[in-house]
């Protein structure tokens, strides 16, 4: 049995034990309804549920733009350029240690309990991971590819974009899976803390009068977006393939480069 038919019976009987044990009433409904009554809730409270998606996705998206973009920029020029990594590097390892949703009241005094404050802290809380991945993934290139880029001319937008960020790219995706998924959870959980709107603020409604299949649905929802982002990570990692295949063939102009024999590129 190859191991990803083994993953889809484990899911499969967990779906399966998640139906009947409640059913049996080895399990308290409240405290862990079946799956066909949290699917029924969600498919009654369907519009509800639509409009707290897509504001949860909305904050996701603006909040993935400047986390994953700023974090993977950022990363790149902090890490290829030591007087800065020896500044900034201990600094933002040191913030990624504290417990960021302590900050979050803050943005809300700052930019309310509107969409705004979620997509601020949301945005923190992913960018640290990511641009400590990425700082870390340019520690990992090989020299002779700078070498070679500098030799040919190429200034440091070009050596980021065609050289460095290509040469991390494993490193890059690692942190781009981790800051996005810290996305998802800031934005849902600062939705739960305080908000009026999003699936967060749905779960944690629904908690207040221990409507639990409700909650569930919430949920599921929400363990949904996180599928879905990891399955595009995955996706981009396929693609990317042919970058990472590209950078040894970079080594190869790199050693040309150093033997003399190909000419800058006009």
């Amino acid at each position: 049995m190859s191991a990803k038919t083994l993953r889809h019976l484990i899911v499969v009987g967990l779906l399966v034990l998640w139906e009947l044990l409640p059913r049996a009433g080895l399990i308290p409904e409240l405290f862990l309804p079946s799956l066909s009554s949290t699917l029924l809730a969600g498919w009654n409270e369907a519009a509800e549920y639509g409009h707290a998606l897509a504001v949860t996705l909305y904050e996701v998206a603006v909040s993935m733009a400047f986390a994953c973009g700023g974090g993977i920029l950022l990363g790149a020029i902090v890490g290829s350029l030591p007087r800065p990594r020896l500044l900034i590097m201990p600094m933002v390892s040191s913030l990624y240690a504290v417990p960021l949703v302590i900050l979050y009241p803050v943005f809300t005094v700052w930019l309310g309990i509107g969409s705004e404050s979620k997509i601020a802290f949301a945005s923190i809380y992913g960018f640290l991971p990511t641009m400590l991945a990425t700082a870390a993934g340019i520690q990992t290139i090989d020299p002779q590819l700078l070498l070679a880029a500098r030799s040919m001319g190429a200034t440091l937008s070009q050596r980021l974009v065609r050289v460095i960020i290509p040469a991390a790219i494993p490193t890059v995706l690692s942190g781009l899976r981790i800051g996005g998924a810290l996305v998802i959870v800031g934005v849902v959980v600062s939705e739960m803390l305080i908000s009026s709107a999003g699936i967060g603020y749905l779960i944690s409604r629904y908690r207040t009068i221990l409507d639990s299949p409700h909650v569930f649905a919430g949920v599921l929802l929400v363990l949904f977006m996180a599928i879905a982002f990891n399955t595009a990570i995955r996706w981009v990692e396929r693609k990317a393939a042919i970058w990472q295949t590209g950078t040894r063939a970079g080594q190869g102009a790199a050693d040309e480069v150093g033997s003399g024999t190909m000419q800058p590129a006009t």
